[in-house]
């Protein structure tokens, strides 16, 4: 099917890999990216990933993610704590990809500010109608591509830490106060607001702040 123009696209592709991706940022950070990642799709010497197929995959993927911030946001991002990387990487899905933008302020960020505090791959769904409606190219997904999709984003913030495993219960991730300023400076902190804090304890992170 056509695309239509539609700013949204799949998330089947690749879910979060945290690992994966910081084993390759050197390389995506790199003067000669386009040649390095051609010669680990055909190699495998940094991603570790079996199939050949996925590592090519994998390679788009990380590129749009990489591309989605500014080059200086992955040189802060090399320093800081693992907890404040997995926000980060994060941060770059939401500015890569729409889909997940759109399930996670018109879903998730509205259960969080409400009495519900459990988010559920049929509460994704709901959201996947919404868009549906008013995008044809969506609209024309097979219900197993939405699925997934609604199972890659669950499985997305399960590992940045938003969202208990056993549960279904989001829960708030806080940067370090020196992470947190990264969003603050760059005029970012609705991110802060992503992540589940409240105002009050942004207001008290700027507080701090140089």
């Amino acid at each position: 099917m056509q695309k239509n123009n539609s700013p949204y696209t799949s998330l089947t592709g690749c879910t979060f890999l945290y690992y994966e991706f910081k084993r390759i940022l050197p390389v995506l950070m790199s003067a000669d990216a386009e040649k390095l990642l051609k010669e680990e799709v055909e190699n495998n010497q940094i991603l570790q990933v079996n199939s050949r197929t996925s590592r090519q995959r994998f390679a788009v993927e990380f590129k749009r993610r990489y591309a989605a911030v500014p080059a200086q946001f992955w040189r802060e991002w090399l320093h800081w704590s693992e907890a404040g990387q997995r926000a980060g990487l994060f941060y770059a899905i939401l500015k890569a990809y729409k889909l997940v933008f759109d399930f996670h302020v018109n879903v998730a960020m509205k259960k969080w500010n409400s009495i519900d505090h459990k988010l559920t791959a049929d509460d994704i769904q709901m959201e996947f109608n919404e868009i549906s409606a008013h995008d044809a190219f969506v609209d024309g997904w097979s219900a197993a591509t939405k699925k997934k999709c609604a199972s890659c984003y669950l499985t997305i913030l399960r590992q940045t830490g938003l969202l208990q495993e056993k549960t279904d219960e989001l829960t708030p991730v806080k940067p370090d106060p020196e992470e947190s300023a990264y969003y603050i400076h760059t005029g970012e902190e609705w991110f802060l607001e992503a992540c589940f804090l409240y105002p009050y304890e942004i207001n008290e992170i700027k507080s701090h702040l140089p």
